[in-house]
Formats: C-alpha cells, sequence, structure tokens
C-alpha cells in the first residue's frame, strides 16, 4: 500500500511499509507522520527491521523531512509490530516517547508484571480444560520470558493521562489491547485507532490480565470501544494495517454484529454439549487450534465472559475445570 497525502498541507502520511507478501492476513503494517504547525509526531513505529527503517526514511526524505525533524513518538499500543524502530529512531535522534501508562509495563518487560502475566495464562489455560496444549503454551511463554528479558525498551517512555495532547482528544480503547489508545483530530475529523478498526479482517480482543492479575472483558471492551468512536463524526481512520478507512461507522457496525453472531455461535455449541472453551475452541476453529492456539483461547475466553456477562450461560468449576451451560 503506497498512500501519501501531503503533510505540508498539516495532513498525515501514511508510510509504505516494503515486503507486504510477509505479513500475510495483516497485509501491511502502517505508522504515521503527522505534521501539525510546531510539531512532527510520528504515531507507531512498525517492526525493528531494516526495511521498516528505510520506508520511515525514504517517506521523510520524499516530503523533505529528515529524521531529525520528528519531535515526538505517539504509540497507540506496546504490541511489537508498532512500537519496533523507537529505540533505534532515539538512540539516532533523542526525543520523547509517549504511550498509555499501561503500556510502560509491558514495553519495558518488568519483571514482577511479566512472571505475573505467565501465571495468569498458566492458570487460564489450566481452568479453561487445555491439558497439554496448554501446558506447552506455558512452557513457550517462560522459555521465551527468559529469552526476551534483555528486550525491554532503552527509550523513556512518558505517559500520556491528559484527554488532550498534541492536538488529539485521547481515546482509552481496550480490547486489543488493554493500553490501547486511538488519537482523535477532531478538526479533521481523522481518527488514529491503531488495531482497534481494520477494514480488511476483524482485531482480535486478546484476552489479557490487568495490573492485579484478574482477567479484562476483552469482548466487552471491544464493543464499547467501537461504540466510542461511533459516537464522533470521524471522516477517515487511519488503521494499524491495511487501508484508511472512509466509511468507519458502516464498518463498525458491520464489526459489532459479527461480534454477536460468533457469540450465538459459541452459544449453539455450548448447547451440542460442548461445556468447556477447550472443547469449544477445537470443534470451531479445528486445526487452527493448534496453529494459533493463543488467539483461538483468547477469542472463546473472550465470548464466554461476555455470554456470562450478559447472563446468557453460568459457569461452573467441576475439579478446578470451568464449565459453561446455557443459562435455564
Amino acid at each position: 500500500m503506497y498512500i501519501l497525502l501531503d503533510i505540508k498541507k498539516d495532513c498525515s502520511l501514511v508510510i509504505p511499509i516494503s515486503n507486504p507478501e510477509k505479513l500475510g492476513g495483516l497485509k501491511t503494517v502502517n505508522f504515521f507522520l503527522v505534521k501539525q504547525e510546531k510539531s512532527l509526531s510520528l504515531i507507531d513505529a512498525g517492526y525493528n527491521t531494516d526495511s521498516h527503517w528505510e520506508a520511515l526514511n525514504l517517506a521523510l526524505n520524499q516530503n523533505g523531512l529528515v529524521l531529525q525533524d520528528l519531535t515526538e513518538i505517539i504509540l497507540t499500543h506496546h504490541h511489537i509490530d508498532h512500537v519496533g524502530l523507537v529505540d533505534r529512531i532515539v538512540d539516532a535522534h533523542p526525543i520523547p516517547v509517549y504511550a498509555s501508562p499501561l503500556s510502560i509495563p509491558r514495553l519495558k518487560r518488568d519483571k514482577d508484571f511479566m512472571e505475573l502475566r505467565v501465571e495468569f495464562f498458566e492458570k487460564l489455560y489450566y481452568e479453561m480444560g487445555c491439558g497439554e496444549t496448554g501446558e506447552k503454551q506455558i512452557a513457550y511463554l517462560k522459555k521465551a520470558l527468559l529469552r526476551n528479558k534483555g528486550k525491554a525498551m532503552r527509550a523513556e517512555i512518558t505517559a500520556i493521562t491528559d484527554n488532550e495532547f498534541l492536538g488529539f482528544t485521547i481515546l482509552e480503547v481496550p480490547g486489543h489491547s488493554p493500553d490501547q489508545l486511538a488519537f482523535l483530530d477532531q478538526q479533521r475529523k481523522q481518527l488514529f485507532a491503531g488495531d482497534l478498526l481494520i477494514e480488511h479482517i476483524s482485531s482480535n480482543a486478546i484476552v489479557e490480565p490487568d495490573e492485579n492479575g484478574s482477567r479484562l472483558p476483552t469482548i466487552s471492551q471491544q464493543i464499547d470501544s467501537l461504540n466510542k468512536c461511533a459516537a464522533f463524526h470521524i471522516d477517515s481512520v487511519f488503521p494499524g494495517h491495511g487501508a484508511v478507512i472512509q466509511d468507519p461507522k458502516a464498518l463498525i457496525h458491520k464489526r459489532l454484529e459479527r461480534i454477536e453472531e460468533k457469540s450465538e455461535l459459541i452459544l449453539r455449541y455450548i448447547q451440542s454439549g460442548h461445556s468447556t472453551a477447550n472443547e469449544i475452541a477445537q470443534v470451531l476453529y479445528k486445526n487452527t487450534y493448534n496453529e494459533q492456539f493463543s488467539l483461538v483461547m483468547s477469542e472463546i475466553i473472550g465470548h464466554l465472559d461476555y455470554l456470562e456477562a450478559k447472563k446468557k450461560v453460568t459457569m461452573k468449576k467441576l475439579q478446578s475445570i470451568c464449565h459453561y451451560h446455557v443459562t435455564v
């Protein structure tokens, strides 16, 4: 995708990323330059690859700019495809980095939080009846904890705590990620939405713990976040992946409908006798269950929490395993 808008007219620039064929269903990884009167902000920072570094510098140079013209980096959330170049940029050109306060322990790989997160998933996968597959995933997470402990972001991160920041209205839009923010330019009716809304695929609501280790209601959060954005007059959504979205309300409505359809489908599987999250995941996703275990389980667990919150199902533990039944 190569979409260039004239930043000299104080608009936004979507930076093209090379090798999009390697990104699978994501199509592209987008990050953005926003030129305002006294600033040139970079929203998100792609992967830490030479192709993304070259794309950033090429986009700057094609618009008569250099890296040293950047005044700050603003992050929508902590996922690796949104933060990869931060240290490389700041090493070459020291500028402030801003993100949600909830991003900081994740980006800094805070030892206590990262260990709490592994313990959370170990308990979760056991209670959801994941058995040996869950145990393998926990073994992987524990190895990754050791392998990646040196990959904490070196750059200092300043928490965004105000409702207005650098000319943007700050919207907290969790669901896909607990720390996800969207940046709304109300004057131009543009929203930089991270992974909240993507045109060609549904964004996953990913189960995560909060800072105390409690499970977040990710599907409910996703619904609230989509409705929050639908309440504003927005002409264009600049997403973390794929094309710019020109009719966001229609797409938001489609995504909300799809959430309800998926919940009703899961409800039917429970009615047919599949009572654990793991059983539902296996029969619904088949081969994808093994190929994308953590994402599949996030989807199922998130919907079960949503159905329970709506009082459509009840949960009872049998030998410490959660079993779900349709509410009578």
